[in-house]
Parts: C-alpha cells; sequence; structure tokens
C-alpha cells in the first residue's frame, strides 16, 4: 500500500495532451513522469493491479493518436541521460526519454560522433522515433530504427528484457519498430559514425525529368530527397553528400534576406493566404506557384554539420499523410497522383508532396522490411487552426498507394486494419505473436492498436 501512495502521490491528475499538429488530444486519468527504472515499474505495478491501460507518450510529435490513452499515460522526460558513449566502436547508449536535438548537438558532438541519417526534426525522443520507424532519405542508408544495436525493455508483468542481434533476437526484431507495444524501452544503443559535414546542394528542376532520371540522381549523393509542388510542375531536388568542407560562413545580409524570404513570407506570409485561400480554394494553384517561384524555387548551397542539414522547418500545424511503397514504384506513384489531382479540378492540395527513399532493413514490422522503400508524403495545412477539405485527396493518395503495394507510415494518421497489414508485412503475424507473449495483458493497447488488431 506505501508503494501505491508513493505512486498515486507522483501522477499528475487533469493533465490533457495534444499532439503538436493539434489534430489528436486525450485526457490521461494518470500521468507519470518517472526518473528512473525503479519508479517506471512501481508505476507498472500500479497499473497491473488497478487494470489500466498505459501509453508512453513521447514530444507529441506524431500526427496520429499513437501515443493516445484516457487511463495511464507515462512521459519519460526524465529518463533522458547518457549511458555510454565507445568512441572506439562507435555506438552510443542513451535512455530513451533523450530527443534526438540533445543527443546529436549536446553528447555525440562533444565525442566526435554523429548519426547515419536523421529526419526533418530532431525534438523527436529516441525512444519514439524507433518505435514509429522514423527515417530520413538517402539509397543506402535505413530507418533510425535500423540503426540500433541493442534495446532493453520492461514488460507489462514487470520483467527486464536485455535484446540485440545476439541475444533475443526474435523480441529485438520486434521492438526496434514495434510501436511501444511490446513493453517501455528504458535504453537503446545506437551505431554511429565519426562526425561528419554535409554538402547541401538545392535547385529547381521539372518534375518529369526527376522522375524520369530517379536512378541518378540517387546514386549522385548520399541524400537525395525531392519536393514536387503540387498543380505546377516543379520540384526542388536535395543532394546532401558528405564533405571534408569547411562549414559556410553566412553574412549579415544573407540571414537577414533568409529571413524575409523563408520566414516572413515563407512562413507568416505563407500560413495567411492558405488562411484566405479557406473560402477561395481556386486559390490554390496559383499560391502553390507562387511559393515554389518565390520560396523554393532559387538555387544554392550550403554546408554545415551533419545534424543541422538533415533537419528542416515543418512550418505550422497540419495533415500530414505518407506511405512507403517499392523504391521501383516511386516515379509511378507521382505520376499516378498527379494524373488523378489533374483529372480532378475541385480538389486542391498544398505544398510540396515530398519524395524520400531509404534502404531495406528485416525488422518485423518495419515498412523498410525486406526492399528498397520510397516514402511519399503529402501535407495539407491548418492555417491559424483552421481545418481544410483533405478527405478526398486522402482517400485516392492511399488507393494509389494500396495499388502500389504500399505501407503506412507508423507515426502518421491511416486506416489500415490487421486483415491488411497481414498482407503488406510477411512477418505481421510473427509479430502479433511476440507482442501477445511480452503483453499477454494488452497493457499497452489504446485504440490506435486496436484498429492495427481489427480484421
Amino acid at each position: 500500500m506505501t508503494v501505491y501512495r508513493d505512486v498515486l502521490a507522483s501522477a499528475i491528475k487533469g493533465a490533457k495532451f495534444e499532439n503538436w499538429s493539434r489534430t489528436f488530444s486525450c485526457s490521461p486519468e494518470y500521468l507519470f513522469t518517472p526518473k528512473d527504472e525503479q519508479e517506471l515499474c512501481q508505476i507498472l505495478e500500479f497499473s497491473r493491479q488497478q487494470q489500466k491501460k498505459v501509453r508512453v507518450v513521447g514530444c507529441g510529435h506524431s500526427p496520429s493518436d499513437i501515443a493516445c490513452t484516457s487511463e495511464v499515460m507515462i512521459s519519460l522526460q526524465y529518463m533522458n541521460k547518457i549511458i555510454k558513449i565507445d568512441k572506439e566502436q562507435w555506438t552510443v547508449k542513451a535512455e530513451a526519454g533523450i530527443t534526438l536535438k540533445e543527443l546529436n548537438e549536446v553528447h555525440l558532438a562533444q565525442h566526435g560522433l554523429a548519426l547515419s541519417s536523421l529526419g526533418a526534426i530532431s525534438e523527436i525522443t529516441l525512444g519514439g522515433a524507433i518505435s514509429t520507424g522514423t527515417h530520413g532519405s538517402g539509397e543506402k542508408y535505413g530507418t533510425i530504427s535500423s540503426q540500433v544495436e541493442q534495446l532493453e525493455l520492461i514488460t507489462s508483468l514487470g520483467k527486464k528484457l536485455s535484446c540485440s542481434r545476439r541475444e533475443n533476437v526474435e523480441t529485438f526484431l520486434a521492438t526496434a519498430c514495434g510501436l511501444g507495444a511490446l513493453g517501455i524501452i528504458t535504453s537503446v544503443t545506437l551505431r554511429a559514425e565519426p562526425s561528419y559535414n554535409l554538402l547541401e546542394r538545392h535547385y529547381p528542376c521539372n518534375i518529369d525529368e526527376v522522375l524520369s532520371h530517379l536512378d541518378i540522381h540517387l546514386k549522385s549523393s548520399d541524400h537525395f530527397r525531392c519536393l514536387w509542388y503540387p498543380h505546377t510542375d516543379g520540384a526542388v531536388c536535395f543532394h546532401l553528400s558528405r564533405t571534408k568542407e569547411e562549414k559556410t560562413k553566412t553574412s549579415l545580409c544573407q540571414k537577414a534576406y533568409k529571413w524575409l524570404v523563408e520566414s516572413a513570407f515563407g512562413y507568416y506570409g505563407m500560413e495567411l493566404l492558405y488562411y484566405l485561400s479557406t473560402w477561395m480554394p481556386h486559390w490554390v494553384p496559383f499560391l502553390n506557384n507562387l511559393f515554389f517561384r518565390i520560396i523554393f524555387a532559387p538555387s544554392g548551397q550550403r554546408v554545415d554539420v551533419s545534424y543541422r542539414v538533415f533537419n528542416y522547418e515543418c512550418r505550422f500545424k497540419q495533415h500530414v499523410n505518407e506511405w512507403a511503397i517499392p523504391r521501383a514504384s516511386a516515379a509511378l506513384a507521382v505520376w499516378k497522383l498527379r494524373e488523378w489531382l489533374e483529372s480532378t479540378p475541385s480538389t486542391f492540395a498544398h505544398i510540396p508532396v515530398e519524395i524520400r527513399f531509404a534502404c531495406s532493413d528485416d525488422l518485423l514490422i518495419s515498412p523498410c522490411s525486406g526492399r528498397d522503400t520510397c516514402y511519399i508524403n503529402i501535407i495539407m495545412y491548418r492555417p491559424y487552426g483552421k481545418e481544410v477539405p483533405y478527405e478526398t485527396y486522402w482517400a485516392a493518395y492511399e488507393a494509389i498507394m494500396k495499388e502500389l503495394g504500399g505501407r503506412p507510415h507508423w507515426a502518421k494518421a491511416h486506416k489500415v486494419t490487421g486483415k491488411e497489414f497481414a498482407i503488406m508485412y510477411p512477418s505481421f503475424g510473427q509479430w502479433c505473436s511476440v507482442r501477445k507473449q511480452l503483453d499477454p495483458l494488452d497493457m499497452f493497447v489504446n485504440g490506435y492498436l486496436e484498429r492495427i488488431f481489427t480484421s
């Protein structure tokens, strides 16, 4: 009883969780912020005895309800320490609550190390990033989950497990991209590499030219991605390559111009104009072309430390939808989406459509499992929080993705159920079996996961 009193005394009641894009929210009965494994085990024991469902939340950037619960929510924000950095083996072991931003900028940088690939943002927790298969772009580079060497987790029964490619291998393959459904990950060991600078070159091009020469683009740099601007032929190619060059020096005038174009107009002006277009949606094609030509089309290049070049501005609140398809289908997918938009003049799409790539891995339910992958991400902004019609666009996009063997990004909202996942993932049944073994109580199952298991 003393333990229960201590647990309840540490609980935050009346908390409300809302994700970054303000598209999903929940009001957990209890919110806990444990400082170590002992406190975490006590919370799990309390939840087990009270038959409460439990979800772990990170920084709230997932544009879905994957973290939502009405019962027990746990934040690992205080379990955010570095456990060990091995400069000789190029590995780092950290608690799961650390953000990628702190890991990169503070700890790895001090020890002359860096991660091989990163996504758009680093204000996300390490545990959340690997659990949802967060990814960057590059023909020879996988998701952050694929950079994991070893994991430690605590199951719903309070059992502590260590797993890797040498120990509890099946558990490792299920948990390294496991949606937080098998247990609470407490620490992660990542594979790193010596720190490096990246040279970024970006330039405008015709989307048809890009799609017709994708292999050339992919092989011409370490990390290639492309942005297409719907209702136009315009695209911007980004080529990132490791370099020995020094960081680019930027003058005060250049910084001021960059702020005027990318922030004053590219953020505030863009949000205002998209807001006005909610009453005049036929403006959208004109606005897309305007934004492309003024903000995005100018060519440029820069050199900076890797994590600063990998990360980029995601702008204001938004709905997003991202699926992973076989890399060989990338061009066909974009052409089909473009053709659908041209044949549906009453539907308007915001910018951009982002096209990224990742190499295959062997994790049971990683979107890259068993195949080299192209990720295609579409977006509809919510300027000043105002909703915009997106359902018709979403439905057409998802139909194209399914036709081409697509798999939805785990962190993003989708309506796919277990029957479809069993077709998408050859190892889905195996993953479900491992999950049930580790969580026989279904403690970590919320509404998001219930939909996944529904046949």
